[in-house]
């Protein structure tokens, strides 16, 4: 039976809330897939009185009884204890429970291939604080999971993003950037939209590092020295991918409407872009590992946790896409 596990992330902020909300509307039984949610059930008893909205927690110990979805209830496996349930303010002696949440979920996901996990919004900041190498999510399940080639995608209905860096300082970036990063990150966009999204050849469009593509080295070499000479040897093995073209003119919609997805080679390169376009209905998928993981596209939401005005489009969209998937 396929299935979907919710990690709810940040207990502070608005990962309980969205859940909570989707028990409550048509789209919870209308999906037609069982989801199961990874959280200290005192969290969300407690998460549904602040948000004054009547839910049943019903507690599972093993994922072989996950049944379907019934309106108003919450299927829930108490992982690990959640020790501050208040919303609105970040806990460090909760850090850890976020994390056991997340460990559990990609160790059942690697055991069960019909098993997807979604992952609500976390705070590095506050993980840090107990595991001083988390940079992410993507970082973290590549880690989990052993794997060697993994790319972050952000994907909506108007567009698809990769990044061949991810967590990282702006000055950092260039030295990351080498022809071997290049090619095994878009081997892995190439075969992800594949697999993934059922493209049989996708189109994609390689952004240059340097503004203008390096104005023919004289504002950067990283083009001329690395980035171009991946691109040959990327269309030798049939990767339709173009030459590193220049980010400020990528997005124009006659390229969005033929161009299957963007490799962009950092982070404030491209996710700009789909979250001005996108923002509350883009999702997050990690590519290049044995699991299928989905995750909403916004963060934790401190400021609206425990108000009832956090936006669901985006866990949808992340629950509707991880059920495709698998």
């Amino acid at each position: 039976m396929k299935k979907i596990l919710y990690s709810p992330g940040e207990p502070a902020g608005i990962g309980p809330d969205l859940i909570i909300q989707l028990s409550k509307s048509a789209f919870w039984t209308d999906i037609k897939i069982p989801i199961l949610c990874l959280s200290d059930p005192k969290l969300l008893v407690q998460r549904s009185k602040d948000l004054g909205k009547k839910i049943t927690c019903k507690e599972i110990a093993d994922i072989k009884q996950l049944q379907a979805n019934k309106k108003n209830v919450i299927q829930v496996m108490h992982v690990s204890d959640c020790l501050n349930t208040k919303f609105g303010k970040l806990y460090k002696t909760n850090a850890q429970y976020v994390l056991d949440n997340l460990q559990f979920g990609i160790d059942a996901a690697l055991k069960d291939k019909n098993l997807a996990l979604v992952t609500g919004p976390i705070s590095k900041e506050n993980i840090i604080s107990v595991n001083k190498t988390f940079t992410g999510h993507t970082e973290y399940i590549q880690q989990r999971t052993e794997s060697d080639k993994v790319l972050m995608l952000l994907a909506s209905d108007q567009l698809k993003v990769a990044l061949a860096t991810t967590h990282v300082p702006l000055k950092e970036v260039a030295n990351k950037i080498c022809k071997e990063l290049v090619i095994s990150k878009a081997i892995t966009l190439n075969q992800g939209l594949k697999e993934k999204f059922k493209i049989k050849n996708p189109n994609i469009k390689l952004l240059a590092l340097n503004p203008h593509s390096g104005e023919g080295g004289k504002i950067g070499k990283e083009e001329i020295d690395i980035i171009i000479p991946a691109v040959k040897e990327l269309r030798k093995k049939k990767i339709n991918i173009s030459y590193p073209i220049s980010a400020d003119t990528a997005f124009t919609k006659k390229n969005l409407k033929k161009t299957d997805a963007f490799l962009g080679m950092y982070h404030d390169q491209v996710l700009p872009v789909i979250k001005a376009l996108s923002f509350g209905n883009a999702i997050n998928i990690t590519l290049g590992v044995p699991i299928t993981r989905t995750s909403v596209d916004h963060g934790v939401a401190l400021d609206i946790s425990g108000t009832g005005k956090s936006d669901t489009s985006s866990l949808k969209a992340a629950i509707k896409t991880a059920k495709k998937i698998i």
